[in-house]
């Protein structure tokens, strides 16, 4: 991932780190050597034990996510919390509002596990009003975190995990689009409160504030795309009148097909040409994109051919696939477009501007029959 370092795969989930969370290290590091009161290690020490709380948080997501067959991409640690990027989000309301619970749990059992080991070091009692984040012992300053955090990820601002929990509590009376518009909504104006409340002293808050009112929209906008795609199969959504290129066709006649239409992406085939059936008697090796043909023309000549230099690694895509769950694989390999095979035939091509018009007139449609 860019900008991030793997720091290995546990469970069978890669979990990186970002390379902004080296920055706050080194924050930490800096602020605990001028003042004279702190000890550098403690605080790191400290810093690296809370945002290991922040991935087993997230760990708790994608393992109860897991029991219900959705896998985790991946988890990614960033300055401001953690990142557990789930396949999909469970569609069914009960299953939502575990995988939500989860994460504030193991934040919740953390804190009981701590607070379990001082009473058998026998420390003296300390009450939450006094329990320090910032300075104090390391276990109670731990406690009271995992509490802040079980308490702050419990807030209905979606998509935080209180926000998911309420979106699957609104979907249990109404249809998940609407229940997560609401949900969206009421995030942003939380995420409103936050901006507020970090112009005046709290700059943490005016981050989060950004990060809860972006990924509200998006995840708003994702259902609403959801529901326009619902029952939609990759053959209604695909080009069929396209350009392809052979393997062995050179830069120049891929530069002409760019030059000479408005299609940015071309299967390549390989294999016997046959007369005036140009797509039979061959097969579909890679895909050729605009951005690698712009990147071979600023090398020095001689130029490859086009089969050194298209994408091999394609998803195996049918035309009667549904047309989210094909959104889904482009994506998941950063594509733009993908050739559609029938019988290991080429049929088509799946674009993101082709869905794009698609939603658009889908949209378009609802909204002119007041859905």
């Amino acid at each position: 991932m860019r900008w991030s370092l793997k720091l290995g795969r546990f469970l069978g989930v890669d979990v990186y780190i970002h390379a902004t969370f080296l920055l706050l290290l080194a924050f930490v590091a800096i602020s605990a050597g001028m003042d004279e009161g702190q000890s550098v290690p403690v605080a790191l020490g400290f810093v690296v034990a809370l945002f290991g709380c922040v991935i087993l948080h997230e760990y708790g997501h994608a393992l109860t996510a897991r029991r219900y067959g959705i896998g985790t991409a991946d988890i990614t640690l960033y300055p401001i919390g953690g990142v557990a990027r789930l396949e999909r989000m469970p569609e069914k309301p009960g299953q939502e509002l575990v995988v939500a619970l989860a994460g504030p749990a193991v934040n919740l059992a953390i804190a009981a596990g701590l607070w379990l080991l001082l009473l058998l070091l026998a420390r003296p009692a300390v009450s939450l009003s006094q329990m320090g984040l910032l300075e104090g012992p390391l276990l109670e300053r731990l406690l009271g975190v995992n509490l802040s955090l079980a308490l702050f990820n419990l807030l209905p601002a979606f998509p935080m995990d209180g926000g998911r929990v309420l979106r699957a509590l609104l979907s249990l009376r109404m249809g998940r689009e609407r229940a997560t518009r609401m949900a969206a909504s009421l995030g942003q104006s939380i995420a409103l409160l936050f901006g507020l409340a970090g112009l005046f002293g709290q700059p943490m808050l005016l981050f989060i504030a950004f990060f809860v009112w972006i990924a509200a929209g998006q995840e708003a906008a994702a259902v609403t795309r959801r529901s326009l795609l619902d029952g939609i199969t990759v053959r209604q959504a695909m080009l069929t009148d396209f350009r392809v290129l052979d393997a062995a066709d050179s830069l120049d006649q891929a530069v002409a097909l760019i030059l000479a239409g408005s299609q940015q992406d071309f299967p390549v085939l390989e294999g016997q040409r046959l007369e005036g059936q140009p797509l039979d008697g061959q097969r579909v090796v890679g895909l050729l994109t605009r951005d690698q043909v712009i990147h071979a023309l600023s090398k020095p000549e001689p130029r490859p051919a086009v089969g050194a230099l298209m994408h091999r690694d394609l998803p195996d895509l049918g035309a009667d696939l549904p047309l989210e769950e094909a959104l889904g694989l482009i994506q998941a390999r950063a594509l733009l477009s993908v050739p559609i095979l029938a019988e290991g035939r080429l049929v088509g091509l799946l674009t993101m501007d082709n869905v794009a018009e698609l939603l658009m007139v889908r949209g378009t449609l609802r909204a002119g029959r007041g859905g």
